[in-house]
């Protein structure tokens, strides 16, 4: 499978569903409530899917593919790009959000917003070995993206 032109639209599509599905587990699963730059972050691998599902239904089409396996790519790494601003507003190195924010949608009154959970963007609900979720989130993004590209390297330089 490495070794197919189909190799880097599979990953496009894995690399986010795999990400965003533990972002969704980490919430839903662990009560891990999102803050303004996690919801940033999930952005971009949303547009990954569906660029990524674009890429194979239009498989016929390679050019088409690689660009949009190219786009799904950028949009990986930007959520990567956001993950290494969240994780240095949460060590300190520079200032993030000055506004609070909430998880909260839909009709807003006293009473939801009294009951919303407050979510800092600049302190993390969960780290591991000093690496928050934000920092993985750079680190397994800006990797598959990479891994994404090198594959549609790959596939360009076999397909030759």
């Amino acid at each position: 499978m490495l070794n197919s032109r189909l190799a880097a639209p599979v990953a496009a599509l894995l690399v986010p569903l795999l990400l965003y599905g533990g972002a969704l587990v980490s919430q839903f699963g662990f009560g891990l409530y999102p803050c303004e730059m996690c919801h940033w972050q999930r952005w971009p691998h949303q547009a990954a899917i569906v660029l990524a599902l674009l890429a194979l239904l239009l498989r016929a089409n390679d050019r088409a593919m690689r660009v949009l396996t190219l786009l799904a790519a950028l949009a990986i790494a930007i959520s990567g790009l956001i993950g290494i601003f969240h994780a240095g507003v949460e060590y300190g190195w520079w200032e993030g959000l000055t506004t609070c924010s909430t998880s909260q949608s839909g009709p807003v009154t006293l009473d939801s917003i009294m009951a919303a959970p407050l979510i800092r963007c600049d302190v993390p609900q969960w780290t591991l070995a000093g690496v928050s979720l934000a920092g993985f989130n750079a680190i397994f993004s800006l990797a598959g993206a990479g891994l994404v590209l090198t594959l549609l390297r790959r596939g360009r330089t076999m397909a030759a």
